[in-house]
């Protein structure tokens, strides 16, 4: 395959395969968190709060990049929400379960969007590619 194929098929306007799996991969995790929220009864209220307060990482980007990427890439992973999850249903803790699905329907509106980790350089260059 040539350079000039590889260069078309990770552009923004045509899909690679692996790119498509990566924001399909968000929006099954967005639905699977909102099915379990609505299951268990939470507050949509809360939901609405707390929705966006991972991207509250970006402040330290602002103030230190390298510092920002890792702050922001730790806040945007699975492991620590899931792991909330998992300790929140061992301990029958609600509201730790709310918040880490909360969480994790935040990091799956990301994916499904586009919006990945942070690499060295630029906020856009990210592991789905340069947004």
């Amino acid at each position: 395959m040539s350079t000039q194929s590889i260069t078309t098929l990770q552009s923004p306007k045509n899909i690679s395969m692996p790119r498509l799996s990566l924001h399909l991969e968000g929006l099954a995790l967005l639905v699977s968190a909102l099915i379990i929220y609505a299951n268990q009864d939470f507050s949509w209220g809360t939901f609405a709060l707390y929705l966006l307060v991972p991207d509250l990482a970006i402040i330290v980007y602002a103030v230190n990049q390298r510092s920002g990427r890792i702050v922001y890439n730790i806040v945007h992973s699975t492991i620590f929400p899931l792991a909330l999850a998992v300790f929140s249903i061992l301990n029958t803790n609600s509201f730790g379960l709310e918040i880490s699905l909360i969480w994790l329907a935040h990091i799956g509106i990301d994916r499904a969007a586009g919006y990945g980790f942070k690499y060295p350089g630029s906020f856009k260059d990210t592991h789905f590619s340069r947004i």
